[in-house]
């Protein structure tokens, strides 16, 4: 019988139970791509909008209180419905990428709502999109 080290590979995942992390037998489960957090800040914008247009809130200081978020917070996302509709439906439909940071921010977006132009905008967005 040989001394030799055998090395054995496996391939696993980590995973949460309760507190603990735990190892999993095979790869991670691959998913389609995460929702890009613009894309899901648009669609608040737009829900936002809604229920102030609609008297379920009445103010936006009523919204942040529903949201449990600050009025100036209610405010920035509100301003992302302001986009030119082509940029919200580009945002909306922005590839997800679960293996690192988005690549699209709100911060970034907020250089292209300084103008409330959409020709403007849509130049903007093409400077930030196309690097």
């Amino acid at each position: 019988m040989s001394d030799a080290p055998v090395r054995v590979t496996y391939r696993v995942h980590t995973a949460r139970r309760q507190q603990a992390i735990v190892l999993k037998a095979g790869p991670l489960a691959t998913s389609p791509g995460l929702v890009p957090r613009v894309a899901r800040l648009v669609a608040l914008a737009h829900h936002f909008e809604r229920l102030l247009a609609g008297g379920t809130v009445a103010t936006q200081a009523e919204l942040a209180a529903l949201a449990g978020i600050s009025p100036p917070r209610v405010t920035q996302i509100l301003n992302l419905a302001l986009l030119a509709p082509d940029i919200q439906e580009e945002l909306l439909f922005w590839p997800g990428d679960d293996r690192g940071p988005d690549t699209i921010t709100e911060r970034t977006l907020r250089y292209v709502l300084r103008t409330p132009v959409w020709a403007e905008q849509r130049a903007r967005w093409a400077e930030i999109r196309d690097g």
